[in-house]
Parts: structure tokens; C-alpha cells; sequence
């Protein structure tokens, strides 16, 4: 009888114990705030120059990683508490779902479709569908100017198909692996343009490599609303970020983060969007 006691008691003990780590694993995203010393995991790209890169040295860089930073300090995350990881496209919505990410700054735009999964801070950026020329070519001034003419397609894209479906018919694509292959191309004049998002164009102009070898064409062919990524219904949080866009951009973080990242491709940007404006 007493040996039924103790195993009682033990077990009682075991179940407190088991439920204060689960609390603390559960909430280890919120305890920096509190003064914890937590950590905060957000989604980035990793690949994209200007906007989410990882550089040699480890470090990650580009105005995606600079708001994702600034949010995180305005929800109480020193810098040293961040945990970047990267969150591939076709992975965003299952990350947030997942709880593998607190929040997403990944080129994330916003639609009806990932509304259905996802909720979305901002819009934080406003880009458009733009090309990218070499920057002695001036004979493509309209995006009709791209019919017969070689335009770059990366698989797995379809910003070069829209582009032939709807306002290019005879432009000739030609496929690459990637982005930094189709810049390669349009360098030594294999390719005559590359289409995607003016903010993810001007970061690989702006890279030293490429300074004053592309330029932008401006033909603002699309909307594309960028938002911060969060799991569905966490209003509280939503409301958070919501207010940590609003002062940097009010701070003027906001305006020193997109010269300092798309600068140097002369990148004609957008004024900073209002928050819960997404213009289509």
C-alpha cells in the first residue's frame, strides 16, 4: 500500500515537471520579451541578393533580413536571439503552420490563396513585375519591345511565361537553372533580358559584381504586395508587427534599409506601403 502511495506521488511529480518544460520549449519564442533571454526563429530567403542572402562568413543580409531584424528587437529580440532559416517558396505556408517559424520576410507577397492558409502583417514593400536589360541596350523601352527577343526563363518561374502570354507573344525564352545563370547570359549577350520582381532585380544589379552593367527597365507589369508570414488567427501578433512596420517606417529605418540594400541599382521604389493597404 504505501509502495502504491509513493508511485503516486512520483508520478504527480513527473507530470508537473514534464508540463513546465513543454510550457517553457512552447513559449521560448516569447521569453526575450519578458526579459527570458529567448530566441526568436524567422523564415528568410537565402538566395536573394539585396533582399535574403547568407554571405561567406555565415551572416545574413538584405532589406527582407533588415525588417525581419527590426521586428524582432520591437517584439524584444536582441539581434544575438535571432535564428534565421531559410524557407524555400513552395515550404512558406507549412513552416508557419508548422510553428517551425515565429514569422516569415521572404519576398512573400500577398494573395488570395495564401490568405486561405496564412495571415500577413503589412504590406511592408511594394514591388512589380520588372526586366532587366544590360545597361547600354536601349532598344527595349515597353514590354511589347520584348517580342523576338531572347528573354530569360528560370525553372520552376513563371514571371518569362506571363510575359509571353500576355504581352510578348514572340519573345523567345530561354531557360536557365537560375537567376545568377541568366545574368551570366544577358552579360555576355546570350540572353537580352530577365524577368521577375523589380526588388529581386535591383538586388542582383546592385551586388558589386554587377554594378553598372544592368539596369531596369520600369515597366511595372504586376503588384506584388509584400507581407510578413504568420500563422492563422494570431492577432495579437499580427498587431504587433503591424505597429513595428508603422515606426520603421515613421523612424526612418525603413527608408535607410531600401537605399543601403537596392541603392546601387538605381532602384526606383514604391513609397512604403500603409498597413492593410494591397494595392492590386
Amino acid at each position: 500500500m504505501q509502495l502504491r502511495k509513493v508511485t503516486a506521488a512520483s508520478a504527480a511529480v513527473l507530470a508537473l515537471a514534464l508540463t513546465a518544460t513543454a510550457c517553457g520549449s512552447e513559449d521560448k519564442d516569447d521569453a526575450a520579451g519578458s526579459g527570458g533571454g529567448g530566441k526568436i526563429t524567422i523564415g528568410i530567403k537565402i538566395d536573394q541578393p539585396g533582399l535574403g542572402l547568407k554571405t561567406p562568413d555565415g551572416k545574413f543580409a538584405g532589406f527582407d533580413v533588415d525588417v525581419a531584424t527590426y521586428i524582432a528587437k520591437e517584439l524584444g529580440f536582441d539581434a544575438k536571439n535571432i535564428e534565421f532559416v531559410e524557407t524555400k517558396s513552395a515550404d512558406r505556408e507549412t513552416a508557419i503552420e508548422r510553428g517551425d517559424v515565429k514569422f516569415i520576410a521572404a519576398t512573400y507577397s500577398i494573395n488570395d490563396e495564401r490568405l486561405q492558409k496564412v495571415d500577413f502583417a503589412g504590406p511592408y514593400l511594394l514591388a512589380h513585375q520588372d526586366v532587366l536589360v544590360r545597361a547600354d541596350d536601349n532598344t527595349i523601352k515597353s514590354p511589347e519591345d520584348l517580342n523576338n527577343k531572347k528573354l530569360c526563363s528560370v525553372t520552376g518561374s513563371t514571371s518569362a511565361k506571363n510575359v509571353k502570354e500576355k504581352l510578348a507573344p514572340k519573345a523567345q525564352l530561354q531557360n536557365y537553372g537560375g537567376y545568377s545563370e541568366c545574368l551570366t547570359g544577358l552579360e555576355n549577350k546570350a540572353i537580352d533580358a530577365l524577368t521577375t520582381d523589380d526588388s529581386i532585380l535591383a538586388g542582383y544589379a546592385a551586388q558589386e559584381a554587377h554594378k553598372g552593367k544592368f539596369k531596369l527597365a520600369g515597366f511595372k507589369m504586376t503588384n506584388e504586395n509584400y507581407g510578413i508570414g504568420l500563422k492563422k488567427g494570431d492577432a495579437d501578433l499580427k498587431k504587433k508587427v503591424d505597429a513595428a512596420l508603422t515606426k520603421m517606417v515613421s523612424d526612418g529605418s525603413w527608408d535607410k534599409a531600401v537605399e543601403a540594400n537596392f541603392g546601387p541599382a538605381n532602384y526606383k521604389n514604391e513609397k512604403a506601403p500603409e498597413i492593410g493597404n494591397v494595392v492590386k
